[in-house]
């Protein structure tokens, strides 16, 4: 799909839901020496992670390229599934990094690294507390119950590059929630769903966090990620069941996060399990 430009905002009416602003944006995160190039919004597109991945493989964006759409009609989560909200209602971007000073081995980090800088720009900008699950889901409390409010998708651009993609619930009602375990940041009591500030403080926050992992070779202990992540992260201490490929599922405690970024989970007959790849499901509440 096309994407469609950002400027031509005629046929939006929802008052409550204004559109980015574009060129403040640039103003705010394109900087000499900074890790964003270039910020680009659009209407609507299918998936902005499609497009920057396409983007790239034609040799036609950098690094620390952003894309920004305010409606995604076919955006998508892990295991392929279907991301969607009404437009403006939520953040919906993705951004290009060549992490060519780490090894590949440690590219692995980058949503959970992305998942830090996400939660700690929005608990900054948005004053809601936010947890993550893991590997890249975003959680808030709405009620005193614990719902989804964002997630993320990280996915290979040519040899060098990884695109990740970000999307995050902002002004959802309970009315347009697409399941009834979703949430929104209005919804868990945000002080502020200004977009614009929002995404600023997400991406300030992921040029930080890039920069350390970058600067330490990837090595998540060595800058922090790793001691980091396992602070905010809501399923350490949980029960859980981990659905793996191949129909295999075990279940145990959540322990650890290891240095690959593995969820490490404790078995009742005594073993701890690394797992990279799964669904994760959480069995009890913290």
């Amino acid at each position: 799909m096309t994407p469609r430009d950002a400027s031509d905002d005629s046929r939006w009416s929802d008052l409550d839901r204004p559109p980015l602003n574009a060129a403040a944006l640039r103003r705010g995160l394109v900087q000499e020496g900074g890790l964003w190039r270039e910020v680009e919004v659009v209407r609507s597109t299918g998936s902005t992670n499609s497009d920057l991945v396409a983007l790239a493989g034609a040799g036609k964006a950098a690094e620390g390229s952003v894309l920004v759409a305010e409606e995604q009609t076919a955006g998508r989560g892990r295991l392929d599934r279907q991301w969607t909200a009404p437009a403006r209602s939520g953040l919906f971007f993705s951004v290009l990094l060549r992490p060519s000073e780490v090894p590949v081995a440690r590219w692995g980090w980058l949503p959970l690294l992305t998942g830090v800088a996400v939660a700690t720009g929005l608990s900054r900008a948005a004053g809601v507390d936010t947890a993550l699950k893991w590997p890249n889901d975003l959680l808030v409390s709405v009620g005193g119950e614990e719902r989804k409010a964002g997630g993320i998708l990280a996915e290979r651009a040519g040899d060098d590059g990884v695109v990740v993609g970000v999307g995050i619930n902002v002004t959802l009602r309970e009315t347009e929630l697409p399941v009834p375990q979703a949430g929104s940041l209005a919804l868990a009591g945000a002080v502020s769903t200004d977009r614009d500030p929002l995404l600023r403080a997400m991406l300030r926050s992921l040029a930080e966090w890039y920069g350390r992992w970058r600067d330490a070779g990837g090595d998540p202990a060595a800058c922090d990620l790793q001691e980091t992540y396992a602070a905010g992260c809501a399923t350490l201490g949980r029960t859980v069941r981990a659905e793996l490929p191949g129909d295999r599922a075990i279940t145990g405690e959540a322990v650890a996060i290891d240095g690959d970024g593995r969820l490490v989970i404790a078995t009742g007959d005594g073993v701890q399990e690394p797992v990279g790849a799964g669904d994760i499901v959480h069995l009890r509440p913290a």
